[in-house]
């Protein structure tokens, strides 16, 4: 499409609204399917008993190579849609989800070298990646003031993918049972087949000249933009804060089956057993993250980000509690208000970032003068950046998660002392957000 104008209220009213949710529809869907693909050891190593010889450390290592791959994947998929376009790329990105799945469905079973499995893992690592094209594809169709919203939607939409994964899981255990681990990366196959097609079929590419991208397929202006927001301390504050709200959700979703295994082994003795509640928290967490943007259109991303922190605080320090006490009922209930807090600032971090760029853009014209048509294309090109610097270091807190539980579990036989550095992490994110976006002062950004 060569004409795109969110911002005009007739085209967005005619033509614009009509066509952005039909993309977000299709992109939630293809969004959705990676996660579940990243995701596939969160359940796979539920399915690996003692025939596989594998300890609690091996399998945290399991779930934390994919988180690993999955965010280095984000900045070159940022730059995708770009390059490609948001419709080809979400084909493209759709079908490599087959590179992981293919092989597991074959490979996974007992006597399968532990590097085996550890190469499947960092494969599935794919999935990670179309969570930042998507959100940098959606950032595009959508005028500013829908945009908590509609990335909230995306990314909650998208988020999903963990706990369905997870039910998927659970229907395997509860029908074949453990020894058939690899009907959960099958199950998939077709779905990923069915995510290109109607991506192909009914998504739209928008040109570099309705979002003032140079040069072929916008790559050296899309490059600069990376370039100039790499360079702005705004870019690293807010990948600190990712790492506090969505690191916590993607870590927390891949590692809570197994802290509940080894925490409370005398009540989880069967994979089925902790399956039954694995897919509990990302499933609320997931449902809750468009609530997060909601309420930052309609209060300030920045307000909603801080006293979010304060809650997730709060939270940790209930899990930790109750794991003192061995106390299962308050540790679940602390463990969900971890993942809905976690959700909510998802999607309050995620308006928070082209609010930044606009705030800038307002500052540049003048208080009394309008942001030109120019400067309002950068703006979302500097989000679109941005985002993706985010979200690939953000997805890196998924990785510190799962070693902070590794490491409390090898060394205190307890994952106490990774509860403390969660609310450590927590406190420092409310004074950062309080400090730089919401502290008066000449310097502060309106409207964040």
């Amino acid at each position: 499409m060569d004409d795109w104008r969110p911002e005009d209220p007739t085209f967005w009213r005619v033509t614009g609204a009509a066509v952005a949710r039909r993309n977000l529809a299709f992109s939630v869907f293809s969004e959705h399917i990676g996660f579940s693909v990243w995701s596939l050891w969160s359940v796979l190593v539920l399915f690996l008993g003692p025939e596989y010889g594998i300890d609690p450390a091996g399998k945290f290592l399991l779930t934390a190579v994919p988180t690993a791959l999955g965010a280095v994947l984000r900045l070159p998929y940022t730059f995708a849609v770009g390059v490609f376009g948001g419709r080809n790329w979400t084909v493209i990105s759709a079908a490599l989800l087959l590179l992981p799945t293919i092989p597991m469905t074959i490979l996974i079973e007992p006597g399968v070298s532990y590097g085996t499995l550890m190469i499947l893992a960092c494969l599935a690592g794919v999935g990670g990646g179309n969570f930042a094209s998507s959100m940098a594809n959606i950032n595009l169709f959508y005028p500013d003031r829908h945009k908590g919203w509609a990335l909230g939607l995306n990314a909650g939409g998208g988020n999903l993918g963990v706990p369905a994964v997870q039910l998927v899981g659970l229907l395997v255990l509860a029908t074949a049972g453990a020894a058939y681990p690899r009907l959960v990366p099958a199950v998939y196959l077709p779905l990923i087949v069915l995510a290109a097609l109607l991506a192909a079929r009914y998504m739209d590419n928008i040109s570099p000249a309705a979002t003032g991208r140079d040069g072929s397929a916008g790559t050296p202006s899309e490059r600069g933009a990376m370039r100039e927001v790499a360079r702005d301390p705004h870019t690293w504050i807010m990948s600190f804060l990712y790492i506090g709200t969505f690191g916590s959700f993607i870590g927390f979703g891949f590692a809570f089956g197994q802290v509940l295994q080894v925490q409370f082994g005398d009540r989880f003795a069967t994979p089925l057993d902790a399956a039954y509640l694995t897919f509990l928290g990302p499933l609320v967490g997931s449902l809750i993250r468009p609530l997060g943007g909601y309420l930052a259109d309609r209060w300030g991303g920045a307000r909603v980000t801080c006293w979010n922190f304060v809650l997730m605080a709060l939270g940790a320090g209930g899990v930790l509690y109750a794991s003192g006490r061995g106390s299962l009922p308050l540790y679940l209930v602390g463990f969900i208000a971890l993942f809905v807090f976690s959700g909510i600032g998802n999607g309050s971090t995620y308006k928070m970032i082209p609010a930044i760029f606009r705030a800038r853009a307002r500052i540049d014209a003048g208080v009394l003068a309008e942001v030109s048509a120019d400067a309002a294309r950068r703006a979302v090109r500097l989000a679109g950046a941005l985002i993706g610097i985010a979200g690939a270091v953000g997805a890196f807190g998924g990785v510190l998660v799962n070693i902070a539980f590794r490491q409390s579990f090898l060394t205190y036989r307890t994952a106490d002392a990774a509860y403390v550095s969660f609310i450590v992490c927590y406190a420092l994110c409310v004074v950062v957000t309080w400090a730089v976006y919401l502290r008066p002062s000449p310097r502060r950004l309106s409207g964040v």
